[in-house]
């Protein structure tokens, strides 16, 4: 069980790392050197231009990280399928509040670049906690010891 979750883990965070680095940067880059006119002249500094794109693959690869967020806690049994249906519209609102403060540029398009992913992955969300979520850890405990494995406060001495 550990492997997959670790494996999926990787192959979301950099599926949003590579999102943020393909899909969002160019337009975050061109939009802080726009400002340029015959009086101004924006010449960003290396340690600006890699400090932008760090942000940005981080940011996005911890959102692209939200199906398996949503999977672990409802293994946990804090949400399930019909709580993430009924608050959907809040969700929608808290994902455009999370990526108006994760992106690094003020504009909109931003901004919307960021909402949009949050939103879709909600929805994947909801489909992995319908698939993958159906059992909380506490029946996996019991499924051991109906196959006649110990536990630890049965083994001691």
């Amino acid at each position: 069980m550990l492997i997959p979750f670790t494996f999926l883990s990787s192959v979301c965070f950099l599926g949003g790392a590579a999102f943020g680095y393909l899909v969002v940067f160019p337009p975050a880059f061109r939009f802080l050197v726009g400002y340029n006119n015959a009086y101004l002249t924006s010449l960003p500094s290396v340690s600006e231009y890699f400090s932008l794109a760090l942000r940005l693959l981080i940011a996005f690869g911890v959102i692209f990280e939200l199906p398996i967020f949503m999977v672990l806690l409802a293994k946990i049994g804090l949400v399930n399928v019909s709580f993430l249906n009924r608050n959907r519209k809040y969700a929608i609102l808290i994902n455009f509040i999370v990526a108006a403060v994760l992106t690094p540029t003020p504009d909109v398009v931003n901004q919307c670049l960021m909402a949009v992913p949050l939103v879709l992955l909600y929805e994947v969300s909801i489909v992995a906690v319908w698939i993958f979520g159906r059992k909380h850890m506490k029946d996996f405990a019991g499924e051991g010891e109906a196959d006649g494995e110990s536990t630890d406060e049965e083994t001691t001495d």
